[in-house]
């Protein structure tokens, strides 16, 4: 599922695929082509939980695109190679990583990290490692934006909601008849259009912020 915020603030989902559990860059590719096919010209930025075939597969459909990994994500995927007593130590430890001011700072946040538990968990420090390209971007930005596009929650809210329809249904005859159940869950995700005013409201800030930054693309009706 690809989901989007519109140049008018507005949360909006612009398509489900169904497939075979491979996230490829094949895969990807054909995904970004068509949703630039239906009249999505331009993206500013996509965040993502660290597919590996995508960035290239943006550049490819949308050179200008900012590719940003989910801080979140990369944050659990650290826990998986940790001991649970050490969870929030680690967590406590990587905080003035992704909240530094710039990427330099972060940089040297990240070193002390390394130094403090690459002994003890090397596989956390080649995790950042082989992220921080996707990683820093987002360093970059005021405050507005990195609270914005620091995490994949949204997407991961509709997602718990998708499953919890398909779990109830158990199993489906056909992949068309699995995608209309999902197609239901997500047009009743906000009956009254209450969800949707709340969320432009909160990202009015975000998006003067996201103006000013891409020099005038947003304001040109541009996701």
């Amino acid at each position: 599922m690809a989901l989007a915020v519109t140049g008018e603030g507005h949360r909006d989902i612009l398509g489900l695929w169904a497939g075979d559990g491979g996230e490829g860059a094949k895969h990807l590719l054909r995904v970004l082509s068509e949703l630039k096919n239906r009249g999505i010209d331009d993206v500013l930025m996509l965040v993502c939980d660290g597919l590996k075939g995508l960035p290239d597969a943006v550049g490819e459909v949308w050179p200008r695109t900012v590719v940003q990994t989910c801080v979140v994500h990369l944050l659990r995927a650290s826990f998986r190679y940790a001991a649970r007593q050490d969870w929030d130590k680690i967590a406590k430890a990587l905080k003035p990583v992704y909240t530094a001011p710039t990427e330099d700072a972060a940089t040297t946040r990240f070193l002390e990290f390394a130094e403090t538990w690459g002994k003890k968990y090397p596989a956390i420090v080649r995790l950042w490692e082989s992220s921080w390209a996707e990683f820093t971007p987002f360093l970059q930005f005021d405050a507005e934006i990195r609270r914005i596009v620091c995490t994949t929650n949204s997407i991961e809210g509709v997602n718990a909601r998708i499953r919890k329809a398909v779990r109830a249904r158990g199993h489906f005859p056909t992949e068309q008849a699995a995608l209309k159940c999902v197609y239901m869950a997500d047009m009743s995700l906000d009956p009254t259009g209450a969800g949707r005013k709340r969320w432009t409201m909160r990202w009015k800030g975000a998006m003067n912020a996201f103006d000013l930054t891409f020099d005038g693309r947003l304001t040109a009706g541009q996701l």
